[in-house]
């Protein structure tokens, strides 16, 4: 087995190592591969070529690995990759001017104890204080705390 059969096993292995770590979850059989990959190239050095070359291909395969995994972790390359979008958006963001205690309106979905109404030409998330509303019901607004709106039976 020549030296670039060798390396060419070690570098897949390690290949396949770095999309263990960094694309597959979990322990898998891409990483067992690479491993064995790895293995099978060091243990190929030391039976073609001796001891020295097999140490040697030994140790600089494991600064190699390290090396790899060190630029593969702290590069940039992987911002590529990565989402670079932030949510802006809110939950149930409410306008005074929308919205106010009293104001009454109906269910659009059944209330468990959280649903959908429609209260002043408008859709909100609402929720009661424990009890089940059916849809289509009459409703009215008892609490605005935060972001959440509370209603009651009407």
């Amino acid at each position: 087995m020549t030296w670039t059969i060798i390396a060419v096993l070690i570098i897949v292995g390690l290949i396949f190592l770095i999309l263990e770590i960094l694309v597959v979850p979990g322990t898998t059989f891409v990483g067992i591969i690479g491993f064995i990959l790895i293995i099978i190239g060091i243990w190929q050095s030391f039976s073609v070529y001796g001891t020295l070359a097999g140490s040697i291909t030994l140790g600089s395969s494991i600064l190699f690995t390290f090396v790899a995994l060190f630029y593969s972790l702290r590069s940039n390359t992987w911002k590529k990759f990565m989402l670079k979008t932030d949510i802006k958006s809110k939950v149930n963001v409410i306008d005074d001017k929308k919205i106010k205690l009293g104001d009454t309106g109906k269910t659009v979905s059944r209330l468990a104890p959280a649903g959908k109404a429609f209260i002043n030409n408008a859709y909100f998330e609402v929720h009661t204080n424990g009890e089940f509303i059916d849809e289509d019901r009459e409703i009215i607004v008892t609490k605005i705390s935060f972001s959440k709106i509370y209603v009651k039976l009407k």
